[in-house]
């Protein structure tokens, strides 16, 4: 509730017993066994105990972890007096990896010379404790640290914060590299320091590598470590270079279009000119902001450094790494804001540990500072009035102003509310709402007054003419399908594959590669969905989804909202009572036309090409004012084998708001008089569709028809080729009489010569 939202809570270590910080007295090679050595161990009980090893790393005088008789490792692993090519063992000697510490290991883990002998090793690393992960919303990088999260507890629970002094390194070496900063607008601040004789070979300590671990970094090589964890302590990247491979002085610039380097994880970027280096005389050296470079990056001979620390602001990092599909400690932070007033103190920090762990000669730091192109941090009022306002109660003064102190904010008290000037770390404070949510969350939400807000409204009248999108998609259910939402953004590829023609929108910052694009058809989305589904096992599948589409229309991006659905499969569920059948095009077509029969509003599917759909088995649909609603159709054959279906799969699109226009509701009165059925038998050609003879029917505007069905399509023996039989049925029916055949006869003569003169067609001998 206070916008630090723990995700995990999980122990340090994995669970074992047993394990104690032992010692090498003695050892001497296995009489039968080349690698092996046997080994007397001091574990702080009376006696030595012989345990055989075979770790390349074991000798005389190291501590490490020994299991004792008795101990159980994680995995259930019971340690047993047991025998090794003859030689007795008392226990195990054991690595990092067989204490669940960590994935992989080489050798034993070594323990500093001064761990107490005989102490649980529990105890001794300090792993009966559990590792919080912590989840931020973006705003909130001035808490991508220790120190940040222990300013949050300080403040929520009204405790003093105890920041560490780093007190500044002493000069012992005249080295320094000159620094020029041409991109002072991305880089207002730029620290560097020289450091010679380093010894990169060092071990790091053992508290640094255990802290790292459950932070989820790996130890790397001291620098490296160092760097590391200054960057989780305070929330500062840093970096170090190897400065025997720089050539003259450095340089912080926007890159040569064209201009490349290999990174440290071994890939090659092509930079363009908007992207941010940091170079010598010669090339570029890192990526500023997100990664260094593998030329000039440290190594175990590595004896001199060039430590790095600046502030880079964020319009010049965001979106950076991702444009050339990368994401580091280092960019998440800068993107989100770091703190442009603990540069110093970072480097400060980083220097002392360094010549702590690897010794060394610190040298002068050079600065390079451009004020002006610092954020600024100005005040700003928050008024009491709306405070009160906003939140619904009275604050005292003293609360505001110590809840606002305690967030690092220099607060001056006014008459009418407070001047307030944001610390140098909350890029996200920066106007007088922002400060009401910081008093809001940490007074505790829970604590605000909870009244019930009192608005006058009227309800507005439901319209008859508007179909609700909800019983469509109750409908839809009922006929089998099933709602799927998809992203509105698709692959590339894809929308080049299901829509070649159709214009769309190319992302700047995607999210992956599979979401690079505005879709310009949620057929995209259900078509994924599909195959992911029958690439399950899933033979039968029904989906639909309601959703945007982004499409160009004179110049303009417009948003409209579709309606589309997928079928493929089997008409029906297995079962006992129907033989199994493939579904058709008129399947689909039965449930297109049940959505619009919620309407009351008559369509047309008027035979057309689709060039996502069959050239055979498509058709565009009219509504009554011959506006396009949607397509329905199999998906095109080339496309099915391109995609990986296996069976035929149709797709159905509609506009929502025209497939949402529903005819009012209006009575008439039930006719008392019996109603007459004529059934006709056509011959028409084959291009003539069952639409064209209803149209000539219809276009008759005759009253006593009150129904026609075509019931029967006929080809073959008696048949001219090139032409078919329909049988359609009319029902006739007056409302103030019987009808007589005379009258019959007349309505249906009417219907033939319709018929005749727009189709060509003739009654069926």
């Amino acid at each position: 509730m206070t916008g630090l939202e723990v995700d995990a809570v999980e122990p340090v270590a994995a669970q074992f017993s047993g394990v104690v910080v032992g010692k090498v007295i003695e050892m001497e090679k296995h009489p039968d066994a080349d690698k092996l050595n046997v080994c007397r161990v001091n574990v702080g009980g009376a006696e030595l105990l012989q345990i055989v090893c075979g770790a390349a790393n074991v000798r005389v005088g190291l501590k490490i972890p020994a299991s004792v008789v008795g101990a159980v490792l994680p995995g259930d692993f019971k340690i047993k007096k047991s025998k090794l090519r003859g030689v007795e063992s008392f226990g195990m000697l054991c690595s990092a990896k067989e204490l669940g510490l960590v994935a992989e290991a080489e050798g034993l883990m070594e323990l500093p010379v001064d761990a107490p002998i005989g102490t649980d090793i529990r105890e001794y690393l300090q792993l009966n404790d559990n590792s919080i992960e912590v989840d931020l919303t973006p705003n909130r990088a001035d808490c991508l640290s220790v120190e940040g999260v222990a300013r949050e507890v300080a403040v929520l629970n009204q405790m003093s914060l105890n920041i560490p002094a780093f007190e500044p390194v002493a000069v012992t070496t005249t080295e320094k590299l000159n620094v020029t900063v041409e991109a002072t607008t991305a880089c207002p601040h730029y620290l560097g320091r020289v450091i010679s004789g380093v010894n990169n070979k060092a071990q790091t300590p053992l508290w640094m590598e255990e802290r790292l671990r459950r932070s989820g970094l790996r130890s790397l090589s001291p620098l490296v470590d160092v760097t590391n964890y200054v960057l989780l302590e305070l929330g500062q990247p840093l970096h170090v270079f190897d400065a025997a491979k720089l050539s003259g002085d450095i340089t912080v610039r926007y890159a040569v279009n064209g201009e490349t380097l290999e990174l440290l994880n071994a890939q090659t970027i092509m930079f363009d000119e908007k992207c941010l280096v940091i170079s010598d005389d010669e090339s570029a050296l890192a990526f500023a902001g997100v990664m260094g470079g593998n030329y000039s990056a440290v190594h175990e001979e590595t004896t001199k450094v060039f430590l790095e620390c600046a502030f880079f602001t964020p319009l010049s990092i965001a979106g950076k790494a991702r444009q050339f599909g990368l994401h580091t400690d280092s960019s998440h932070r800068f993107e989100r804001g770091v703190d442009f007033e603990l540069q110093n103190r970072a480097i400060e920090r980083a220097s002392q540990l360094i010549l702590d762990i690897c010794g060394g000669q610190a040298g002068e730091i050079t600065d390079v500072t451009t004020t002006a192109e610092l954020p600024k941090r100005e005040p700003f009022v928050l008024r009491e009035t709306k405070l009160n306002k906003i939140l619904g109660m009275s604050f005292v003064s003293e609360n505001v102003s110590g809840i606002l102190e305690r967030l690092g904010m220099k607060v001056v008290t006014q008459t009418d509310g407070w001047k307030v000037t944001p610390p140098s770390f909350r890029f996200d404070i920066a106007i007088e709402a922002d400060l009401i949510e910081e008093i809001a969350r940490i007074y505790g939400y829970n604590n605000l007054p909870n009244n019930q807000i009192l608005v006058r409204s009227s309800l507005n009248q439901a319209t008859e003419t508007v179909l609700d999108l909800d019983r469509v998609k109750d409908l839809l259910v009922d006929l089998s399908y099933q709602e799927a939402i998809t992203y509105s953004f698709v692959d590339e590829n894809l929308q080049k594959t299901i829509a070649p023609s159709a214009e769309f929108i190319r992302l700047q910052n995607p999210i992956s590669a599979e979401l690079a694009v505005m879709r310009t058809t949620l057929w995209g989305g259900l078509l994924t969905a599909a195959l992911h589904n029958t690439n399950r096992q899933q033979t039968r599948v029904r989906l639909f989804e309601s959703g945007l589409r982004f499409v160009q229309k004179d110049g303009e991006t417009v948003q409209e909202k579709m309606l589309a659905g997928l079928a493929l499969g089997s008409a029906w569920n297995e079962q006992w009572g129907e033989k199994e059948r493939r579904l058709d095009f008129y399947d689909v077509k039965a449930d297109v036309e049940a959505m619009f029969e919620l309407t009351g509003c008559n369509v047309q599917f008027v035979t057309d090409l689709n060039e996502t759909l069959h050239p055979g088995q498509s058709a565009k649909i009219l509504n009554e004012n011959g506006e396009l609603v949607g397509w329905l159709g199999m998906l095109h054959p080339m496309l099915e084998q391109q995609l990986g279906f296996e069976t035929p799969v149709f797709l159905f699109e509609l506009a929502q708001d025209l497939l949402l226009q529903k005819q009012r509701a209006s009575f008439k009165s039930l006719s008392k008089f019996p109603s007459v059925r004529r059934d006709l038998a056509l011959l028409v050609k084959e291009d003539v569709n069952a639409g064209e003879i209803i149209d000539a029917i219809e276009s008759c505007n005759e009253s006593l028809l009150q129904d026609m069905v075509i019931f029967d399509v006929y080809r073959g023996k008696g048949v001219e080729e090139g032409f078919k039989s329909v049988a359609l049925s009319l029902v006739l029916q007056n409302q103030s009489q019987t009808l007589a055949d005379v009258e019959i006869d007349s309505v249906v003569h009417t219907f033939l010569e319709s018929i005749t003169v727009k189709t060509g067609a003739k009654l069926r001998d």
